[in-house]
């Protein structure tokens, strides 16, 4: 799917040529620089520049405090600037600072910028319409008006629970919500807030769009696709603030903070080590105001936007992990149920003729399968029964090194294996 870059997009992100520009206090960019020169040895003035994602007029800055405190030592000059290396004495500042505080990123933007550029760019601003949401669901079997009411929990840009019975594939759509947003977004390398430093930009969630920013762009922020951040079982209360490393002495921005702008999938909610209450706590203030607080290491508290749409994916029924006080707050229900005949029809048939399936199977075949599903184990279709029927199947074929078939004796292998039901005599795959 194409990403819309707008003009608006660049706004006031030209780079600062000049450190009282910069919004950052010159002694961290100072230190920041000792310390970058010191763990990469001689460095030209560009690659400084380039490795703190600075303009070379604010490292030229920088460098001229170094002469003047003879921190550094001029090696040469190259390409019409200075090749530099730390001094004995620089050395030792920067042992020093690192053993305080051993980042040597990018230079960080401030809160202020920081804020400012979330509001701009919020999620609640972005134009979604059904044009939008069938190619982010196209792979999918959905209902109209499972869609509709997920086009217009999108454009709300605030909150949805999307419950209802396991394997009837909430993951899957929850998944694919930041696929609806076809434009993009800046993500701060780090932010410094009352001169701590906390990385926001994260390669594993942040899906960057390369090429095409303009020359003057200020390179501590990354265009990148709208966040899509995941968690599930694993998520505890301290994992929703500022993580501080006791080893590095720097922190990392929270899930909630490093999925801003976008989406943030709450997976299987109610069985996460923390108490769904005591989450629903946390959030109670930031889903209805939109702004969160977060707390620093030293114990000060700092806010930050809560731009965020919250996808709470449960099996469990609302009202069984909140009072109304909290569900009012998430505006958006939504129920996903289990598949119809036709729908699961069309799933399976999907899987059967996709690149890593390509398995003939005639109706009779499948409407047994549904018949032996429904009537017989007394279960209802859900989505996800399509895929492992059929992995059951192609698992054993592998098995026995054999071509993969489906017949009726098969189907029923497959689901006494699938459905932990007693075997049936007879029906195994054959060699």
């Amino acid at each position: 799917m194409a990403i819309r870059v707008t003009d608006m997009e660049w706004g006031s992100l030209i780079t600062p040529h000049r450190l009282d520009k910069t919004g950052i206090r010159r002694g961290l960019l100072e230190e920041l620089a000792l310390k970058a020169l010191y763990l990469n040895g001689e460095m030209s003035l560009i690659q400084l520049a380039d490795h703190m994602c600075l303009s070379l007029g604010v490292v030229e800055e920088i460098f001229q405090f170094f002469r003047q405190e003879r921190l550094c030592e001029v090696k040469g000059m190259v390409g019409g600037t200075h090749r530099i290396i730390a001094s004995q004495e620089g050395r030792e500042r920067a042992a020093a600072l690192l053993s305080l505080n051993q980042y040597a990123g990018p230079a960080p933007v401030s809160l202020k910028d920081y804020s400012a550029r979330i509001r701009m760019q919020s999620v609640q601003s972005v134009r979604i319409g059904c044009k939008d949401l069938e190619p982010a669901f196209e792979d999918l079997v959905l209902e109209p008006d499972l869609l509709l009411r997920l086009g217009t929990a999108v454009v709300s840009g605030t909150s949805m629970f999307l419950y209802g019975p396991a394997g009837t594939g909430k993951t899957s759509i929850a998944m694919r919500i930041p696929l609806i947003y076809c434009d993009s977004v800046w993500i701060p390398h780090a932010v410094e807030v009352d001169n701590h430093i906390i990385t926001v930009f994260d390669p594993g969630v942040h899906q960057c769009i390369s090429g095409g920013e303009p020359e003057e762009t200020d390179r501590r922020w990354v265009l990148c696709r709208r966040p899509r951040v995941i968690t599930g079982g694993e998520l505890t209360l301290d994992t929703l603030d500022v993580q501080y490393d006791p080893a590095s002495h720097y922190s990392a921005a929270p899930a909630q903070m490093k999925a801003n702008n976008g989406v943030l999938v709450l997976d299987d909610f109610g069985r996460q080590r923390v108490q769904p209450h005591e989450l629903l706590n946390r959030w109670m203030t930031a889903l209805g105001t939109r702004i969160e607080f977060l707390t620093l290491p030293g114990g000060r508290k700092f806010e930050i936007p809560f731009d965020v749409m919250v996808v709470f994916a449960t099996n469990i029924a609302p009202h069984q992990l909140g009072d109304e006080a909290f569900l009012r707050r998430i505006p958006n229900k939504i129920q996903v149920n289990h598949a119809t005949e036709q729908q699961f029809k069309e799933i399976f048939m999907r899987e059967v003729n996709s690149p890593r399936h390509q398995l003939n199977v005639s109706p009779e075949d499948l409407d047994f399968l549904v018949y032996h599903i429904t009537e017989e184990l007394r279960k209802p279709l859900s989505h996800c029964y399509a895929r492992d029927i059929l992995n059951q199947i192609f698992w054993a074929a592998s098995y026995l090194h054999a071509r993969p078939e489906f017949n009726q004796q098969l189907a029923r292998w497959a689901c006494s294996n699938y459905f932990l039901s007693e075997a049936l005599k007879g029906a195994r795959p054959q060699s």
